[in-house]
């Protein structure tokens, strides 16, 4: 997953201040996810989850309330059927969102305080990352679309 995030920052990186925002906060709920299962409940296990929760929702708002819609503004502008494909990515983008708001809202106030509550932890932020993960291809896919394709197109028109 971190690979991938990086590979997208590469490929992104530099084109938009909004894009390059949001990809550094995607760098930074990536690492906060890998890093929760080598902490132990001494080494701040609960703190690192509420901290990673807030992490969680920020680059949730950030993508759905500034980048999808420079994105989505950007695909309009050219009304080559971008946007159309771009718009069948959001349901599937959706299903990870609820997922998100859902382990959110089990957890942001985690106190770990049973095995039970631990292992039911373990198993959502699993299934967590399996979302997550298939969400960031997701919104990779819709930069491709929306963005990258039009870049040399809009590239051409300031030379002519």
């Amino acid at each position: 997953m971190l690979e991938k995030c990086r590979t997208a920052q590469e490929r992104w990186g530099g084109v938009s201040e909004i894009i390059d925002s949001w990809l550094e906060e995607r760098q930074q709920l990536i690492s906060k996810f890998v890093a929760l299962p080598q902490r132990s409940v001494s080494e701040g296990l609960v703190e690192h989850i509420q901290e990673f929760c807030q992490i969680l929702m920020d680059y949730l708002s950030s993508g759905h309330f500034e980048v999808y819609e420079q994105l989505l503004k950007e695909g309009s502008e050219f009304n080559d059927g971008s946007l159309e494909k771009a718009q069948e990515l959001f349901p599937l983008i959706q299903t990870s969102t609820d997922a998100a708001l859902d382990f959110n809202d089990s957890y942001s106030a985690f106190d770990g305080q049973t095995l039970q509550e631990m292992h039911e932890i373990t198993v959502q932020l699993s299934s967590l990352g399996e979302q997550l993960e298939e969400r960031f291809s997701l919104e990779d896919t819709m930069i491709e679309v929306l963005h990258t394709a039009h870049r040399d197109q809009v590239f051409a028109e300031t030379q002519v």
